[in-house]
Parts: structure tokens; C-alpha cells; sequence
């Protein structure tokens, strides 16, 4: 029986794993965090992945899960409505399956679905791999070391996995000109059907409805920040802090909750660029490969690419990597290029952008669908 180690509890390897499972293969996942961690950020399962969360038997949980966010409302200053996006009407008239849920509902309803086909190692992380010809010997933090016929890094943006294999972290990771923080607040959205937006220019804060409770976001442009660490809460709240100076509406309010947040999550929004996503017997899933999307695509993607990725090492494992990765670019290489449309529409540089970004919202419904309908069709995905 082939052994795998998947290295993160996240979306991409919780689904590779109970995929991997289901074929035999034994598997082991290994989790920096003492047990599952994930920010509350909603997130969408759409195109390929509907399809995968269906052959796993998660999708009533996950539409059980889902947020109640129906449109968004743009607001200005004063909390007035300005603009906004009916995103129900625009899945109805791309006749979309997709749900959305916070990410944390996902991995652990992903997770779920085969914990008991896995072996899981929390509070633990790889700290070295040497590799030959016939598997990989892998060094942890506090369990022995073991050895493995494959490993997989499906440990995010800054993957242990790929710095131990493949380079250090500033090879493949582009800063992308945006930082974005999320928190949870102890109170429901006042509007629990819209996700409710403010811009000053180069500033965004939303408030989700997450099934009674609401989900402050905040994206902001700024070039990198020398030394910056994603785990450097105090640092973070600071760099939170000047950003944010000086901005209207509900921000200063939310400011001092997140100065106060145990929970508050700050990363850069960056790409991953890498010529090859294997390497021998090691290989890269999700954000550790192609870290792409400001629109939640990054789920998706992770499901779907774990999905290909398990059925080709079930096929054959030899040139499973190469066939994995070939596939999968077909989605992910147009997702690279669409940050910047992204950045342009939810965090305008201007207040002349901000104010045509909110006229021509208002225009979206009715002119969009046919958009939508293209974007959505280019995930389709073969079923097997």
C-alpha cells in the first residue's frame, strides 16, 4: 500500500485525503496547529468543487452551513446606499449550484467526511526532507521520523513544504499590493441578507452575516512591509491601525474592536509563481502551488485540484505529478491574471473609481448575467 504525507489541515488537504482514501492509498496529515485552524473568511464552493463535495456526501452540510449574504450594498460616509449587487439574482440566471460558507465550516466539514480514513498529526510540522528513489525520509518537529512514498505541501501561501523542497519563501511569493485582515464580531450584521461595504480610496471594509453573527473584513493597498510576519498579531494591529487612519463610516468603531480581537487574522494578498508544481516524489496542492484569488476562488480550486490530483495517483502513480499539474494549470492560469481586475472593483484607488465602481453596480444585475454565466462555465469540470 502506497503511503502519502499531506502536509495542512486545510481545504485542499482534508479533500485529498479522504479522495486518497477512498483508493487505498494510506495517508497521513500532518497540522502546525493544535487542531483545525482556519480564518472565518466566506469562501465559495462552486463549478468543480460542487461536484467533488457531492462525491464526498458534504454538500446538504455545507448548504446547511452556508451564510445568509444574498447581494452587497455599497455605502457611503454616512451609511447611505450608493450601489450594490444582487448575487442571488446572478447565480438564479446562471442557474449556479455554488454555496458560500466560512472557510472554518468548510475545512472541518471536509475534514469530517474522512478523519477516520487518515492519520492525523496536529501541533506538529515537517522540518526537513531527503528524498531518493524509492520514497521520502521526512524529519518532524516532535514526532520520529518517518519515511513516505510521496509527500504533498497543501500548507497555504507560506508552505513549509515548499520552502524545505523546493526554495525559500521570497522565490515564488509575489506581494500582490494588498494586505487583507479579517476578524469576527460578538454581534449579528445589522443586515443579514447583504454584505455591506465601505471604500475610501485604496480602503475597503465589509460586514458578512455569517448565521448570526458578523464578519468584519478589511482590504487595503500597500506596498510589502519590510519584514512583515503573518504571525505578528501585535505588529499586524498596528499595521491595521495607520491604514485605516483618518477613514469614516463604521471604521473607527471597528478599528478598536480589532485592537482588541484575540482573533484577528493579517496576511498579504500575494500570488504563488512556480515553473513546476512537483519535484521527485514531493508535490504542491492549492495556495502552496497558486495562490490566486481575492474572490474566494482559492477553495474552489483547492477542492478541485485535489480531486485531479487523487485520481491520478489512483490511475497510476507514475507521471501522476505531471498529468495533476497539467490539468489543473487549465484552471488556475487564468486565475492568476485577476487580481488586479479584483483589486480595481472592491478597493478603487480614487474616489472618482469608487463613485463609477458604485454607478455601474447599479447596472449589474441586469447587465451581468451573460458575464457570469462565461466566468462559471470556464470551470467546467469532468465528472468520474
Amino acid at each position: 500500500m502506497k503511503t502519502v504525507l499531506i502536509s495542512g489541515a486545510g481545504i485542499g488537504g482534508t479533500t485529498l485525503a479522504y479522495w486518497l482514501a477512498r483508493s487505498g492509498f494510506r495517508t497521513t496529515v500532518v497540522e502546525r496547529a493544535a487542531g483545525l485552524r482556519s480564518s472565518g473568511s466566506p469562501v465559495d464552493v462552486r463549478g468543480p468543487a460542487v461536484e467533488v463535495a457531492e462525491g464526498m456526501g458534504v454538500m446538504e452540510r455545507l448548504r446547511a452551513a452556508a451564510t445568509t449574504a444574498t447581494g452587497m450594498t455599497f455605502v457611503n460616509d454616512s451609511g447611505r446606499r450608493v450601489g450594490g449587487v444582487n448575487t442571488r439574482a446572478l447565480r438564479r440566471a446562471g442557474r449556479s449550484r455554488e454555496v458560500e460558507v466560512t472557510r472554518t465550516d468548510l475545512a472541518e466539514i471536509l475534514y469530517e467526511a474522512g478523519r477516520d480514513s487518515a492519520e492525523y498529526l496536529f501541533g506538529d510540522t515537517m522540518t526537513a526532507v531527503q528524498q531518493d528513489g524509492s520514497g521520502v525520509e521526512v524529519t518532524f518537529a516532535k514526532a520520529v521520523p518517518r519515511r513516505f512514498d510521496l509527500v504533498i505541501g497543501a500548507d497555504g501561501l507560506h508552505s513549509m513544504t515548499r520552502r524545505l523542497a523546493f526554495g525559500p519563501e521570497e522565490r515564488f511569493v509575489r506581494h500582490a499590493g494588498l494586505y487583507v485582515a479579517t476578524m469576527a464580531l460578538d454581534g449579528p450584521a445589522e443586515d443579514e441578507r447583504n454584505v455591506v461595504i465601505h471604500n475610501s480610496p485604496g480602503r475597503m471594509v465589509a460586514l458578512h452575516p455569517v448565521r448570526g453573527r458578523a464578519l468584519a473584513a478589511f482590504i487595503f493597498r500597500s506596498p510589502e512591509v519590510d519584514g512583515f510576519d503573518h504571525r505578528d498579531t501585535g505588529r499586524n494591529k498596528r499595521i491595521l491601525a495607520e491604514a485605516y487612519a483618518g477613514a469614516g463610516w463604521r471604521v473607527p468603531d471597528l478599528l478598536d474592536q480589532a485592537m482588541a480581537a484575540d482573533d484577528l487574522w493579517l496576511d498579504s494578498v500575494s500570488q504563488v509563481r512556480i515553473d513546476r508544481w512537483h519535484d521527485g516524489r514531493v508535490a504542491l496542492l492549492g495556495d502552496a502551488a497558486s495562490s490566486v484569488s481575492l474572490f474566494g476562488d482559492g477553495s474552489t480550486l483547492a477542492m478541485a485540484g485535489a480531486y485531479t490530483l487523487a485520481n491520478e495517483l489512483a490511475a497510476t502513480p507514475e507521471g501522476a505529478f505531471a498529468r495533476y499539474e497539467a490539468a489543473h494549470r487549465e484552471l488556475v492560469d487564468p486565475r492568476q491574471d485577476n487580481v488586479a481586475t479584483a483589486a480595481a472593483l472592491m478597493v478603487p484607488t480614487s474616489r472618482m473609481g469608487i463613485t463609477a465602481r458604485n454607478f455601474a453596480s447599479r447596472l449589474w444585475p441586469a447587465a451581468a448575467a451573460a458575464g457570469w454565466v462565461r466566468t462559471r462555465l470556464t470551470f467546467g469540470y469532468p465528472s468520474r
